[in-house]
């Protein structure tokens, strides 16, 4: 703990010593150069323990008393001009839904049978351990949001469970905090909601930008991971037999011993028309069979609303030939047949004559085509068989542990699949505006608490104890920063680093280093929401300068503030997996595990950049 406290004393010390070699003398400090100051004072207050609202708060109400020249009524007014635009605020009103439904579905107990069933539906994989956790963790942290909560939760659950399996620690620790942080890209995530409310960006464009640079660094992580147990199989050794075993529910397991098949489709038909031991009945095998065919059942439905849509016949056509746009007859034409009064002046002739009227013509009557259904297109049959060929070899292989583990799946990983899919659904495809997708998240994460048990009133009063807590903090945020935006630019500030920023000449490729490199080592001393309310203030306006688009800007930042949760010192991650974990585990493993999936994460932003669709293609097709 030393050595850190020693690194953050350093880095406040060189903040002072810089302002202090960069600040003239008293007497000629311009109004530009205090708002530098105002910046430079909140960070190093932020390091030394102080709440981050309230700093924000006070160092911009005395800062705006300066730079109103002690008029405290013109200060009190922007003080209260400036919390009043932050309550007036609508997209701030789906941050509560998120956070009751992140808080309700952490409660329901989801994540323990999530782990087991996804640890053995992928266990035959190079690192399964360390893929299903990263896996957990993307599917929990979207659910959730909260990253201390699925850190917190996979370090209880998975941490003892890849060290009984012989996994490094480096690796385990590194594949737990990294997972857990998934949850501030992948939507529905807080921290779009307020990039998007600080930039002034569409919190629905910005979920649907995010969708796939989520799934891409999620897919970067599980490679390294397998890449990793397959280079050096000692640091994540395969699952023993004895981790593969899958327990049978009885009545798959009268069924194994009874027709002694490894086909489970095929003794689960026996068992319905043929011979059954002991007290199983017919309606427990036909409910076994049916589950066995949902993946089936669920392709048909799929493909059937596809073929619908593919075939429906096309709105019936009409004649329109006989009639005509009105005005049409007398376009061109530079008379009236209407006197107005006005006699034209002496000499004037009219170069052409008004066309006379035609008698009026036969009503039109719109005549239907008669509708006909299209064929399908060929690239449907084609999917039609390739779905058909690879539930053929999925029936082939379903054997009676493949079922168990798919029917543990059903019960853990679809439920909140379907759940995550509503919402993003509603959401991206504009069904839904995000405050009214995050009120059926919460109504449905109140569903899951029930469907599981788990809801009861101290679980209820927690959640929402808990969400109120998170929600003020949030919104005690937007407060601080709105007060202390308005005193920077109200000293000059903003315009003093634009100007300083311009005078570089910097390409914007050139720019875009630059500010990423600055809010990756802002990191390193502050958290995710500091830096959003802080710092994006004065980066958006710069952005038309360089014309940068704020929604790939955002997409580049939230990549990039997952290592304020995986950067020493302040990497609260770290912190979170150090309380949870067994005594042999110490936090420098915990960083130096972190460390290779810092550098996914900068690889990941460089694989942005360099194709940008990634992010801006579903934003472009949905909306624009």
């Amino acid at each position: 703990m030393k050595k850190e406290l020693y690194f953050g004393v350093a880095i406040m010390a060189m903040i002072l010593i810089g302002v202090a070699i960069a600040m003239p003398a008293p007497s000629e400090i311009t109004d530009g150069r205090l708002g530098l100051l105002m910046l430079s004072l909140v960070v190093v207050a932020i390091m030394l323990g102080f709440p981050t609202a309230f700093t924000l708060m006070g160092m911009g109400v005395i800062f705006t008393y300066f730079a109103y020249d002690g008029n405290i009524q013109q200060t009190l007014d922007l003080m209260v001009q400036s919390t009043y635009k932050v309550m007036t605020n609508d997209v701030l009103i789906s941050v509560p839904l998120f956070v009751f439904m992140g808080y309700l579905v952490e409660r329901a107990n989801l994540i323990e049978k999530l782990f087991k069933s996804l640890h053995l539906a992928m266990a035959r994989l190079p690192g399964a351990l360390g893929v299903a956790t990263l896996v957990t963790c993307a599917i929990f942290a979207t659910a959730t949001g909260i990253v201390g909560a699925v850190v917190t939760l996979m370090g209880l659950l998975a941490m003892p469970s890849m060290m009984k399996a012989g996994y490094d620690t480096k690796m385990a620790a590194g594949a737990i905090t990294a997972g857990g942080c998934l949850g501030i890209l992948i939507p529905p995530s807080v921290l779009l909601i307020v990039y998007g409310a600080t930039a002034g960006v569409s919190v629905v464009q910005l979920y649907a930008g995010a969708f796939f640079p989520g799934l891409m660094l999620t897919g970067m992580y599980i490679a390294y991971i397998m890449i990793r147990a397959k280079i050096n199989p000692k640091c994540a050794p395969p699952l023993s037999e004895e981790d593969r075993k899958v327990p049978l529910s009885p009545v798959l397991d009268s069924l194994k011993r009874t027709y002694g098949s490894s086909r489970a489709v095929s003794a689960l038909v026996n068992g319905l028309k043929g011979r059954r031991e002991g007290n199983l009945t017919g309606g427990q095998v036909a409910g076994q069979l049916f589950v066995a065919m949902l993946p089936a059942i669920f392709a048909a439905f799929i493909l059937g609303l596809v073929y619908s849509s593919l075939t429906a016949p096309k709105e019936a056509a009409f004649d329109t030939s006989g009639l005509v746009s009105f005005g049409s007859e007398y376009q061109g034409s530079s008379s009236s047949n209407y006197d107005f009064g006005f006699d034209e002046p002496a000499g004037a002739e009219t170069s052409e004559v008004a066309p006379a009227l035609e008698e009026p013509a036969a009503p039109v009557e719109a005549v239907a085509e008669e509708a006909e259904s299209q064929p399908a297109p060929m690239n449907f049959w084609i999917s039609l068989l390739i779905v058909a060929a690879v539930l053929v070899y999925y029936y082939v292989r379903l054997s009676f542990e493949r079922l168990e583990v798919f029917k543990m799946l059903l019960t853990s990983f679809f439920p909140l699949a379907i759940l995550i899919l509503a919402v993003l659904g509603s959401i991206v495809f504009g069904l839904a505006t995000p405050s009214e997708a995050a009120a059926v998240g919460a109504f449905g994460g109140l569903m899951l608490a029930a469907g599981y048990r788990q809801l009861s009133f101290p679980v209820l009063r927690e959640s929402a104890f808990l969400t109120s807590k998170t929600t003020a903090m949030v919104c005690w945020l937007f407060v601080g920063s709105s007060i202390f935006s308005a005193a920077f630019a109200l000293l000059g500030g903003q315009e003093l680093v634009e100007q300083w920023v311009l005078s570089l000449g910097l390409t914007p490729i050139e720019f875009l280093l630059l500010s990423q490199v600055i809010i990756f080592l802002l990191g390193w001393p502050l958290e995710w929401t500091e830096i959003i309310v802080i710092f994006m203030p004065i980066f958006i306006p710069l952005l038309p300068y360089f014309d940068v688009d704020p929604l790939f800007f955002g997409l580049l930042v939230a990549l990039n503030l997952q290592t304020a949760f995986l950067s020493p010192p302040v990497a609260m991650a770290a912190f979170y997996l150090k309380g949870v974990s067994p005594p042999g585990v110490t936090l420098n493993q915990i960083f130096l595990g972190m460390i290779p999936f810092m550098f996914i994460q900068i690889f990941a932003m460089f694989v942005l950049y360099v194709f940008p669709q990634i992010g801006m293609w579903l934003p472009g097709v949905l909306y624009r």
